[in-house]
C-alpha cells in the first residue's frame, strides 16, 4: 500500500509545479505521511488519518509563511502590455492627441500623445501606458525622469 501513497505524493508534487500555490505540495506532504504509516504497517484508516492530519497541519501552519516568503522573494514580473509601459518607441506617422502610428517592440501600434503634444515622424517617444490597442506616448526625456 505504501507504493500507492508514494505515487500519490509524486503526482501531487508534479501538479504543484503547475499550480505554484503550495496547496498540492502540502497534500504531497500528507501523502508522504500516509507512505510512512503504510510502511510501518498501519491499517488503511490509520494511513488516511496520518495523511489528513499532516496535510491539515501543513496547510495551516507551513503554507502561509512559505507563501509569504515566496511572494516577497519573487520579483514582480510585468508581462504582456504591462511590460510595454516605459519602453521607447519610434514614431512612424505623426502622433498627436487624436492618433498616429509608432514602432514598438517589433510591431506597429496605433498611438496618441499625452498632454496635447505632437511628435513628428522619426521621433523617439516613451510609452506612458497602453489603452486597449493604443499606445499612449509622451516625450522620451520627460518620461524617463520619473
Amino acid at each position: 500500500m505504501w507504493i500507492w501513497w508514494a505515487g500519490a505524493a509524486l503526482a501531487l508534487a508534479a501538479v504543484e509545479v503547475v499550480s505554484t500555490d503550495l496547496v498540492f505540495l502540502m497534500l504531497a506532504g500528507g501523502a508522504l505521511a500516509g507512505t510512512g504509516a503504510a510502511a510501518l504497517g498501519a491499517p488503511v484508516w490509520g494511513q488516511f488519518v496520518a495523511f489528513a492530519l499532516v496535510a491539515i497541519v501543513l496547510m495551516f501552519l507551513a503554507r502561509p509563511p512559505l507563501k509569504a516568503y515566496l511572494l516577497a522573494s519573487t520579483p514582480n514580473m510585468l508581462t504582456n502590455v504591462e511590460a510595454l509601459a516605459g519602453r521607447e518607441a519610434t514614431v512612424l506617422q505623426r502622433v498627436s492627441e487624436t492618433g498616429g502610428l509608432v514602432q514598438l517592440n517589433g510591431g506597429q501600434w496605433s498611438a496618441r500623445s499625452v498632454d496635447k503634444l505632437s511628435f513628428a515622424e522619426g521621433a523617439s517617444v516613451r510609452v506612458v501606458r497602453i489603452d486597449g490597442a493604443v499606445a499612449v506616448v509622451g516625450p522620451l526625456v520627460a518620461a524617463s525622469a520619473h
